[in-house]
């Protein structure tokens, strides 16, 4: 069995050495060196399938085995979580990983396609995408669209330009009155739209939104002071403060609102208790903490997986 440990979202200081370690591994250039039996190289993603667990594929809708390969939508704008890799085609990280490993123990295939975020959700839910698989937080809202499993936990973090950048002392509420990008249809746009209602029922200045179509494009918008700070999930962001030029940005304030991030499945397909037995065999016998680690986000790994486990 698997040991059972709390894992917690780290403290800002905390992030900027998680995102440091991949700023340097991402640097390694491909180092086959192994731990534990962990690779330490982000950029060995290509291992084999695991052998197709037979309990597990058994739960497989005929439907979707017949055609033997799952189609994952992801936005490839998010490091470490998913990104492109320097080919400029192939689509890697924690996701990419994840998706794989789940697919080998169900005996199906994987194809992950780039597609802008917020066309992810109603692709799903149209069965145009088998999965959707980045970084996608489960919510009540989100769950009248699409079914959700668990398997993942993140807040949100606030960077801002480290020369003139607004300094966050708290969360939210501390951006009355400011600027802030976002990249288009996360829950960080929404979050900056409900702080800036909230302000304003207050008696407080607003929130200027700018959204983006991209967490680059947003950052740009932070570096040129379109946008004074910038949210981002909490790994993304200190991977962005690492990877910054120069040191241009940092991370400020106090992450909030930790939530579960699902794998966004077409309602009534079937595919919920398949994937959620998938993802507990990966979780027992260690894999799950592998890919996990390889990405250095070790600290977002949960428990216990839920269908629609949304806040």
């Amino acid at each position: 069995m698997r040991a059972m440990h709390r894992r917690t979202i780290p403290t800002p200081a905390g992030l900027v050495v998680l995102a440091l370690a991949l700023a340097l591994v991402a640097g390694c250039g491909g180092s086959s060196k192994k731990s534990s039996g962990t690779t330490t190289e982000a950029a060995k993603t290509t291992s084999a399938a695991p052998a197709i667990d037979h309990k597990v594929a058994a739960l497989v809708p005929a439907a979707v085995k017949s055609k033997g390969t799952l189609t994952v939508a992801s936005f490839a704008h998010y490091a470490p979580n998913e990104f492109f890799a320097s080919d400029g085609r192939t689509i890697q990280g924690m996701d990419p990983d994840m998706a794989k490993a789940l697919a080998g123990l169900m005996g199906l295939k994987v194809k992950v396609v780039n597609a802008p975020f917020s066309t992810i959700i109603p692709g799903v839910s149209a069965r145009k995408y088998d999965l959707g698989m980045s970084s996608i937080t489960d919510t009540k809202q989100r769950e009248k669209s699409v079914d959700f499993v668990t398997y993942f936990k993140a807040g949100t973090s606030f960077y801002t330009n480290t020369t003139g950048g607004l300094v966050i002392q708290g969360a939210l509420a501390d951006l009355c009155g400011n600027s802030v990008a976002v990249a288009k249809g996360t829950t960080q746009e929404r979050d900056a739209l409900a702080q800036s209602a909230k302000c304003k029922a207050g008696g407080k200045p607003g929130v200027k939104v700018f959204v983006y179509p991209n967490l680059t494009a947003a950052s740009l918008g932070v570096a040129r002071g379109r946008g004074r700070i910038g949210l981002a999930d909490s790994p993304v962001a200190a991977y962005l403060v690492v990877k910054s030029s120069s040191g241009h940005f940092k991370l400020t304030g106090t992450p909030y609102d930790v939530a579960p991030y699902g794998i966004a499945i077409p309602k009534g397909n079937g595919m919920t208790r398949p994937i959620l037995a998938a993802l507990k065999v990966l979780m027992a016998d260690g894999r799950y903490d592998t890919i996990l680690t390889r990405w250095y986000v070790l600290s977002g790994g949960i428990e216990n997986p839920q269908i629609n486990g949304g806040t």
